[in-house]
């Protein structure tokens, strides 16, 4: 199912990163008609239980049911219009702050202040509006618009991909954000291409094949990179001696080795099957599984898939990086969140998450330590590249035919939404 289609070679139009109009179509035509991750069901431990999600200029409350099922709410008093909650929680009932009118978690209407004034409104029309909502291996989805493809068919074939590294035992162990300067799309492409490598992110160069990281693409939503580790760049010449491709390892990739880790290598293996077998053992004990038949790759390599439009979930037996991006709130800010999914054992119970906002002048290392050290990296790019964006002469953004074919696949599918196509 992967492939590489044909696609144009002509540049972007940097007014997608900096125009308020093509923000504006943005708001207007994809983001209503698009599945959007909006929360982990370990954010949702009990009826009564919600997540406040918002995104290009919409407000949901996402809500666990007397049921256990989930249900999501536009975050709107239907009296004068007021917002109904700020913030996440729980509740038994949702009472608007300014004149008291409430709706139950199920979204009907429970109670009019002074009902005597309202006889004029139909109470059984009163209900909140409400969004799709759809489950997929613990992350919960919405889409604003009803119609289009179900949840299974949006995300194909992330599910097949994902089904042996167990989301669905996934829970949330750190969850960070920070507001960037930049464009949301030109944040989420940092992530897409390891073709920066060289330049953003030289010290890991020693134990990352870079240049050959597998692009492949899945229908409109889906794509992915893979990037081998325990291997050297080739942008460095040489095959490399195994024990320092290893001591660099060790060094700079936080994500999978623990700090003061040292390991050496065996007489008669290379530094990736090193790798592979000391990661095997680690993370199956993290784990609580048996990993003794998974690849060097699921438990080394740098799996990032993306899911249109800002869900970047990592593949692999590995503390998993989730990341997403959201408008915040226009076209020149972007909330950047970055979460660490580790695996519950059996007969644990998950923790509620809360996610930790890191200042604008502040580092994602002092959260996630060596794996914050080089997103740090990527977000001294960001704000550069808004900038220069803004003042470009030429307006044209020049794209690779491979390296960058995730970003032209994203963009294809962009324009797709905004010419209103149904097919999505």
């Amino acid at each position: 199912m992967d492939s590489q289609h044909p696609m144009t070679t002509e540049p972007l139009d940097v007014a997608r990163y900096v125009s308020p109009e093509f923000f504006q179509a943005e708001c207007s035509k994809m983001w209503p008609k698009v599945w959007q991750f909006v929360a982990r069901v370990e954010e949702l431990p009990e009826p009564g239980s919600y997540v406040l999600y918002e995104n290009a200029g919409r407000s949901f409350l996402v809500v666990r049911q007397e049921d256990g099922s989930v249900r999501a709410f536009h975050n709107v008093c239907l009296h004068r219009g007021r917002r109904l909650r700020s913030q996440s929680g729980s509740a038994s009932s949702f009472i608007c702050p300014y004149h008291g009118f409430s709706w139950d978690i199920s979204g009907e209407l429970s109670r009019i202040p002074c009902k005597w004034d309202f006889n004029h409104l139909e109470e059984d029309k009163l209900s909140l509006p409400e969004a799709e909502v759809g489950e997929w291996g613990g992350y919960i989805f919405l889409r604003e618009e009803a119609g289009g493809p179900s949840l299974e068919e949006y995300l194909a074939p992330l599910p097949e991909h994902f089904a042996r590294w167990r989301h669905d035992r996934a829970y949330t162990m750190k969850w960070t954000a920070k507001v960037i300067p930049a464009n949301w799309k030109a944040c989420a492409e940092a992530f897409m291409e390891a073709y920066h490598v060289s330049t953003t992110h030289p010290q890991i160069m020693p134990f990352t094949g870079d240049t050959l990281t597998k692009y492949a693409l899945y229908g409109d939503n889906v794509n992915v990179a893979i990037t081998p580790f325990g291997i050297l760049s080739p942008n460095l010449g040489d095959e490399g001696e195994a024990q320092k491709i290893i001591d660099n390892f060790v060094r700079y990739n936080g994500r999978v080795v623990e700090p003061g880790t040292t390991i050496e290598v065996p007489e008669g293996k290379n530094a990736r099957q090193t790798m592979g077998d000391f990661n095997r053992e680690r993370f199956g004990k993290v784990f609580g599984m048996d990993l003794s038949e998974a690849t060097d790759a699921e438990v080394q390599d740098a799996f990032t898939y993306n899911v249109f439009p800002n869900f970047s979930p990592w593949g692999g037996f590995q503390p998993t990086v989730v990341y997403r991006w959201r408008p915040w709130p226009d076209e020149k800010h972007t909330l950047m969140e970055v979460r660490l999914l580790g695996r519950l054992k059996e007969g644990e119970t998950a923790p509620v998450p809360e996610m930790v906002m890191i200042a604008p002048d502040e580092s994602f290392e002092s959260e996630l330590g060596q794996l914050g050290y080089i997103l740090e990296q990527d977000m001294r790019n960001l704000p550069e590249v808004q900038k220069g964006m803004e003042r470009s002469k030429n307006r044209k953004l020049e794209l690779g035919q491979y390296q960058e074919s995730r970003i032209r696949h994203f963009h294809e599918t962009l324009d797709k939404y905004l010419a209103g196509g149904d097919d999505q």
